[in-house]
């Protein structure tokens, strides 16, 4: 008797012993725990999460109002009466502007990452899924906007529909719409031909169906990736088309127009697009350390 129970009580921690190693196998291989075992993805993750902190909370965590002229304090060095990041040409504290310019150039960026992703997107569904001449049609299309660098389209777009937030989104959003079109069209015209879209038809699934249903699932983990990483290249972009003097114009608070204003007075008050180039350049890092991490996490192919 002794032995039967002593057989069953070791069969039992066995079988705990089991479950315990099933499931840490599956916390190890959840997408999150995959994630924040890439430490460069992580910080990135914090990078984000900061900027993003700081544009939301920019009215309580400026010291100044960001467009106040004092004409009595300009070129004020950090730490100087208040000014924790110092003052620019005209007196307007510099820390306040670069939190709200964290809140615009983060609000750019996702608008037209969001913007160009959605037209994209489908663009490229239809393309790579109906083929033939709508295939042809939408790339030619794409491939003639391809031909103009991208930073020459936006500054086009923003030429001919004017300067403002909104219409800085729409001209990058636009000018990132080819991009996507290419990264769906190459996925859908994979998966299509795949069994289970080969059983939908048999089932009578409609094309709109099979296409929105079943193929754009199957495609969203490489659009993620890329829209991740396009993040910071349309953090770029803002900054470029302000710093020309294209997208957001003073007195609203951006990152580019910051470094423009820097731009004129390197010798003088250097910090001035110190502050904001670091900005920029930390902000892009994050999120194409994030982009990185993702791929890892969701291509297959790449194995840690």
């Amino acid at each position: 008797m002794k032995e039967t129970n002593m057989v069953r009580d070791h069969d039992s921690i066995s079988e705990a012993a089991q479950a315990e190693m099933i499931r840490k196998e599956r916390r190890a291989n959840n997408a999150w725990h995959k994630f924040c075992r890439n430490k460069a993805a992580v910080v990135g993750l914090l990078i984000i999460l900061v900027m993003v902190f700081l544009g939301l909370f920019a009215p309580w965590i400026s010291t100044h109002d960001p467009n106040a002229i004092d004409v009595l304090h300009p070129y004020l060095k950090p730490m100087t009466e208040g000014h924790l990041f110092g003052t620019d040409d005209v007196g307007r504290d510099l820390f306040s502007r670069i939190v709200y310019g964290a809140r615009m150039s983060v609000l750019v960026a996702l608008g037209s990452t969001l913007l160009g992703g959605i037209i994209g997107i489908v663009l490229g569904l239809f393309a790579g899924y109906l083929g033939g001449a709508v295939d042809s049609i939408i790339m030619r299309i794409m491939d003639g906007m391809f031909a103009f660098p991208f930073i020459l389209l936006s500054i086009l777009l923003v030429t001919i529909l004017g300067s403002g937030v909104f219409n800085v989104i729409l001209a990058i959003g636009i000018g990132n719409v080819p991009r996507f079109a290419r990264v769906v069209r190459g996925q859908v015209i994979i998966a299509k031909n795949e069994e289970y879209c080969n059983a939908e038809k048999v089932l009578g699934a409609s094309k709109i169906r099979l296409m929105f249903s079943h193929i754009l699932p199957n495609t969203l983990s490489e659009v993620i990736i890329y829209a991740t990483l396009n993040i910071g290249s349309a953090i770029i972009s803002e900054a470029s088309l302000s710093f020309l003097g294209l997208g957001i114009l003073i007195p609203t608070a951006s990152w580019g127009n910051i470094l423009k204003a820097g731009k004129n007075c390197l010798l003088k008050a250097p910090w001035i697009a110190t502050f904001s180039g670091l900005f920029i350049f930390i902000t892009v890092i994050g999120f194409n350390l994030v982009g990185d991490g993702i791929r890892d996490v969701m291509d297959p192919k790449m194995k840690r």
